[in-house]
């Protein structure tokens, strides 16, 4: 018996925020290593409308979760191995709303201020600080690794279901119908 599959909603906000965050960080490692330049702050203003776009969604995520309970993990599946499966979902979304909050602190510390879609500015959380900024950064940056980290134990965890347990947990949450 197939087991319930993720709603329709929750699917294209998985596959949405999967693509955003691969793309958040691939433009991430991409723009700190751009020479200064009027392409770079572009760059940059893209990068940060995409992040605030990201925390928005996670908390869209989290709402319709709230409301549309996820299927339930397979009944064959260890404690430790649900723990785990709760701990790392925990830790996307914890990451999915620190990340980008983290992103515009340092903007704010930087003295950089953070313009949604180049039209509505965002008030700066907090006074500008060039030092704090620069710890900022490095916390956003370790917090973008450590996601790094999470994601790829999602992914193969994901496979592992899907290859070696042969369950249906990863055919749940495809956007297609299996």
């Amino acid at each position: 018996m197939k087991s319930p599959r993720y709603t329709g909603v929750a699917i294209a906000l998985h596959w949405l925020m999967a693509a955003m965050l691969i793309g958040l960080l691939a433009v991430g490692f991409i723009m700190h290593g751009l020479p200064f330049s009027p392409f770079k702050l572009k760059i940059y203003s893209w990068h940060k409308w995409a992040g605030v776009s990201v925390f928005l969604l996670a908390w869209l995520r989290l709402a319709w979760r709230a409301g549309h309970r996820p299927p339930a993990l397979p009944a064959a599946m260890g404690a430790l191995t649900r723990a785990l499966a709760h701990l790392g979902h925990a830790a996307l979304y914890l990451l999915m709303i620190v990340i980008p909050l983290s992103g515009w602190l340092m903007s704010s510390a930087k003295g950089v201020p953070t313009v949604y879609f180049g039209v509505l500015p965002l008030p700066d959380l907090i006074a500008p600080d060039p030092r704090l900024g620069e710890r900022l950064q490095f916390v956003h940056m370790t917090l973008n690794f450590l996601l790094i980290a999470v994601v790829a134990g999602h992914v193969a965890a994901a496979l592992k279901h899907h290859l070696f347990d042969k369950d249906d947990v990863l055919k749940r949450m495809l956007p297609w119908r299996s």
